[in-house]
């Protein structure tokens, strides 16, 4: 982030540059942008590496569909899928050792063109879309080079604007520690086919309350460590069943549901490893895992195009999926 600092305490002068920007607004003379933000510059499709503010945004390639969106912290880039084809490619600046821009998967909290940040008084923030509601957010800024931030993840000022116009609230934005990024998926449409002797092979006690949240984007929550799965609409709990055969999956794995099917008529998914371990056999684990029949029907009505399914050895707690701030998963 950027620091803008005041130079005065005085209301007079506060009072005095008020009544010159509003004067500006209305004369149609926009505030000046600030001086040190990185423009950008789009470079050839083919590009190799990226220098520092170099971007690359073809939407043509892939008109409609569900974006997701991956930031990989040690390429320092970020890259934009629509319907499952990269879209854009960016380089970027996020937080530096002291102030580490966190990983995991998050949603698109809020969006805002003219944002000012609320934790550092007067740090502009152009085409903000928060991640958190404690200070994490993708937006316009400077990119020196490496990483310069105090959390945020900075973009250049003209692909900032470009990535505001194809997201909604709701998008899925990976963070990602590894150099990995999404690639089609084998079949995770598996873990929802109810198949006999696949899913339907256990019953056990569950939750279910969509009228909590009516309406919203959807995430698909299966903790091997809580032995549980969760379904979230607009970030708000509205079903959990216990899954058994779910105990060996090691690491995090992500899975965005797109707009096609396949020739059996199972969505296809994109998908990326965001922690740790080996991407488990997807098929394997159809094959093992037991949940409630009815559940199990009750989620799969709920997958349309930018659903989210996210398998986990990792817990889930009260801070991760927090009522004001929710992030479907963050690690350590």
């Amino acid at each position: 982030m950027v620091f803008y600092l005041c130079g005065s305490s005085s209301r007079n002068l506060a009072r005095h540059v008020s009544v010159i920007v509003i004067v500006l607004i209305l004369m149609g003379v926009p505030p000046a942008r600030a001086s040190n933000f990185t423009k950008g510059r789009a470079v050839a499709p083919f590009a190799g590496n990226l220098k520092s503010g170099d971007y690359l945004w073809h939407p043509e390639v892939s008109p409609v569909g569900p974006v997701v969106i991956v930031v990989s912290l040690p390429d320092q880039l970020i890259y934009v899928y629509r319907n499952g084809v990269r879209i854009g490619r960016s380089t970027v600046s996020t937080g530096t050792a002291g102030h580490r821009t966190p990983t995991g998967v998050f949603t698109v909290l809020q969006k805002k063109v003219d944002h000012e940040s609320s934790i550092y008084k007067g740090a502009k923030m152009p085409n903000m879309q928060r991640l958190t509601w404690t200070g994490i957010a993708m937006h316009a800024g400077q990119l020196p080079g490496y990483p310069a931030s105090h959390g945020c993840v900075r973009l250049p000022e003209d692909f900032a604007a470009k990535l505001y116009t194809v997201t909604n609230l709701g998008t899925t934005v990976i963070i990602a520690d590894n150099k990995s990024s999404p690639v089609n998926t084998t079949k995770p449409g598996l873990l929802f086919s109810g198949k006999p002797g696949e899913l339907e092979t256990g019953s056990a006690g569950f939750a279910w309350t969509p009228e909590k949240s009516p309406k919203g984007p959807v995430s698909v929550i299966v903790s091997g460590a809580d032995r549980t799965g969760y379904v979230y609409r607009n970030g708000i709990e509205i079903g959990r069943a216990a899954v058994r055969g779910v105990e060996r999956v090691s690491g995090t794995y992500v899975y965005s549901a797109l707009g096609t099917v396949d020739s059996s008529g199972r969505r296809d998914w994109i998908s990326t490893a965001s922690v740790g371990g080996n991407a488990p056999n997807l098929k394997d684990l159809a094959n093992r895992l037991a949940i409630a029949p009815e559940f199990l029907a009750n989620v799969r009505a709920l997958i349309t195009p930018g659903t989210t399914l996210v398998l986990s050895d990792a817990p889930v707690s009260g801070r991760t999926r927090s009522a004001t701030g929710f992030n479907i998963l963050t690690t350590k």
